[in-house]
């Protein structure tokens, strides 16, 4: 077998003895590791037979700063735990840091289930014996599998790649030794040289059509499609007209007419598809979403016209195998984004709930849970609310009853129900605006009402760090800081706009929370990451509410444009349908509005900056400035892009992070030597803080 199989069966039964043994597991603290090394269940698929799920469950190891992850398969009536039959490699993750998806396939006997894999610095399609057996790469080609597929009978296995990892790293080497040429896919400000990782190893990264999508050297070149008879092994080249169709269409297409998700039945070749509707009315997005579905190219749309499928927000679809009927996920905004599971048979127009939950359920994933897996019988999801880490659960599609297959985070959620126990937040703004949020009350210690911190963005599912994963609620929670994620309001087109519910938002909820003794609204800090750090640095601006921020990117600063003008016309365009900017001299009164470079004076609270080496730069014309008045702080994590991943960053990050917010809001300092350093330099803010102040 190709990977450690003793080092994984030791983890597999380290779990099942939290999970099975839970009431003699030790009650702790909920510190920011263990949010850090919480496993993460995905991608869940049921077997041909529908008898069997696979499944895989990754967990970051900060001893080793790095990710194990590992490919299971489990009777679906859980009479049996899970069966470890693969080692999945590292989890390749997207430009910005996020997980990519974990695709899986079976074969249509039920005996091996296929997958992609990074390991040993090479990505190729494997495949494992369900019965634990064996586990083998199968592609071995010179280049990184970029997709693959299974041909209906099984016997092929298609999969495409682009320039080999030879041509890639003399790429690399070329331009080392001739020089680097500065155009508009160079991401100037940060280093040329493999500066970041792409597929698990240091490469020289581009620009891909604007100033945030990042691929490697000669991301370009075309997908080459191979078949690979399993039998034989014989290989040929084959066309891109030969690919299943699947493979080719993007989805989740946004454009003003055309569906934005779609599905098709493999048994009858129908599509169900979603497409936004309603009027605009200044937001990004039109407000609505209609269901239907088509017969063929041309023919004519059934639309869902039941309550339970109009004018609500769907936001996944899935066809029941051997029925005609859809599977549709709505994510309500008025239930703090909880979602819930309806049936739609087609023929009949009726609509049915099958599950409601507090939280998420799909295919996991921290941000987008994705769809879950689906026999005739039953769905297989990964589960999780503001409060419960996630795990698997089978879903009866008839009754709704639901039962835990897998839970490796048994022990952590234990703790979290103890520690930092969520509850669900509605309010209204002055202007009658509506939000949610997930707040996790303080253990109170004392007689004085807790502090508080804010997030403003999103909390779907499991609230561990909010979006970007860099403030840990229950550890704050935990240690007498009240914690609130605040759900984003409808997003709007127009810039202050938006910023300006954020902030409204905010000091409605601490008016909300303050008026009913449940926090002190003196003491309120605020964190956030790209749009999240946009809003925190606008409420510190524009706002006298905040006595503390943290933020994890930079909002948009003429440093920012100047580094990333190169990148053309993309980049003008996004900077003017997103903030409504031109170049500095074009839109002058704009930039005084938006940018913090201008407006340094409204900013009353101390600011921690913990940035990705990617972005620190773009901020520096307003972060140096800050910092030499002694009224920020400024670290920056080597090899981090947009979303910083590397689990020993993201611990540090969590401790700055629940530090600094003790500091300011407690008045509270750790007393570890390792940490004197960061207090003589808090200190130093807080004098210069009280002389301006006295002035």
């Amino acid at each position: 077998m190709s990977f450690s199989r003793e080092r994984w069966v030791k983890r597999l039964l380290a779990l099942f003895v939290v999970s099975t043994y839970i009431c003699l597991c030790h009650a702790g603290s909920v510190s920011p590791r263990r949010l850090v090394e919480v496993w993460d269940i995905s991608n869940p698929v049921v077997s041909p037979d529908g008898t069997k799920i696979a499944f895989r469950a990754e967990q970051a190891s900060v001893e080793r700063n790095t990710y194990d992850s590992a490919w299971y398969v489990q009777d679906i009536k859980g009479a049996s735990p899970p069966r470890l039959v693969a080692d999945g490699g590292v989890p390749l993750r997207d430009y910005s840091g996020v997980f990519l998806p974990a695709k899986s396939l079976w074969s249509p006997d039920g005996r091996w289930i296929y997958f992609r894999a990074l390991i040993d610095g090479k990505v190729d399609v494997w495949r494992a014996a369900t019965d634990g057996s064996a586990a083998e790469p199968l592609t071995f080609d010179p280049a990184d599998v970029r997709d693959f597929s299974l041909s209906t009978d099984g016997a092929t296995l298609m999969y495409s790649v682009g320039a080999s990892r030879d041509e890639v790293t003399d790429a690399e080497r070329a331009e080392y030794n001739q020089g680097i040429r500065i155009d508009e896919t160079v991401p100037v400000g940060e280093g040329l040289f493999r500066s970041g990782f792409v597929e698990g190893r240091f490469a020289t990264q581009r620009l891909s059509g604007g100033d945030i999508a990042r691929g490697p050297l000669l991301a370009q070149v075309p997908d080459r499609w191979t078949a690979l008879d399993l039998a034989s092994g014989a290989r040929r080249s084959i066309e891109r007209s030969a690919v299943p169709a699947a493979l080719q269409t993007a989805s989740d297409d946004t454009h003003e007419s055309l569906p934005w998700k779609t599905t098709r039945d493999p048994r009858t070749g129908r599509v169900a598809e979603l497409v936004r509707v309603g009027e605009k009315e200044g937001l990004v997005d039109k407000p609505d979403v209609e269901l239907s579905v088509l017969y063929g190219l041309g023919s004519r749309a059934i639309k869902c016209s039941s309550q339970l499928c109009t004018n609500k927000p769907i936001t996944n679809i899935l066809w029941r195998p051997e029925s005609g009927e859809v599977l549709f996920t709505v994510t309500d905004p008025a239930d703090g984004n909880a979602q819930s599971i309806f049936d739609w048979d087609v023929g009949t127009g009726i609509v049915r709930p099958v599950v409601r939950t507090q939280g998420v359920v799909g295919g996991g994933g921290r941000y987008d849970p994705g769809e879950c897996g689906i026999s005739a019988a039953v769905l297989v999801c990964v589960a999780a609310e503001a409060d419960l880490p996630p795990r698997l659960e089978r879903i009866d599609l008839e009754t709704g009853q639901r039962h835990v297959l897998f839970d490796p985070n048994a022990a952590l959620a234990l703790d979290l129900k103890k520690a930092a126990p969520t509850q669900l937040l509605r309010w209204k703004d002055s202007k009658g605006e509506e939000f949610t949020g997930q707040f996790f009350p303080a253990k109170v210690a004392s007689a004085s009402l807790p502090p508080l911190f804010v997030n403003y963005y999103s909390c779907l599912g499991f609230v561990r760090g909010g979006v970007g994963d860099q403030w840990p609620f229950a550890s704050l929670a935990e240690n007498g800081i009240s914690a609130l994620c605040i759900n984003h309001a409808p997003i709007r087109t127009d810039a202050v706009e938006r910023y300006d519910q954020a902030t409204s938002a905010v000091e409605s909820a601490v008016a909300l929370l303050a008026s009913s003794g449940k926090i002190d609204r003196t003491k309120v800090g605020m964190g956030g990451l790209s749009f999240g750090a946009e809003t925190t640095i606008w409420t510190a601006m524009y706002s006298h509410v905040l006595s503390a921020a943290s933020v994890t990117s930079t909002p948009v600063t003429p440093n920012y444009f100047l580094l990333m003008s190169m990148a053309g016309t993309p980049f003008r365009s996004r900077l003017r349908a997103y903030w409504q900017l031109g170049a500095p001299d074009e839109t002058p009164a704009r930039w005084r509005k938006l940018s913090p470079v201008f407006n340094l004076a409204r900013i009353e609270a101390p600011v921690l900056m913990q940035l990705p080496e990617q972005e620190y730069i773009h901020s520096l014309d307003y972060a140096a400035p800050l910092l030499k008045q002694h009224r920020a702080d400024l670290y920056v994590f080597p090899n981090e892009p947009h979303l910083p991943f590397q689990p020993r960053h993201m611990v540090a990050m969590y401790e700055r992070n629940l530090d600094w917010f003790r500091f300011w809001l407690q008045g509270v300092e750790d007393p570890a030597p390792s940490k004197s350093a960061q207090y003589s330099h808090w200190r130093e803010i807080r004098s210069a803080e009280s002389k301006g102040a006295a002035h």
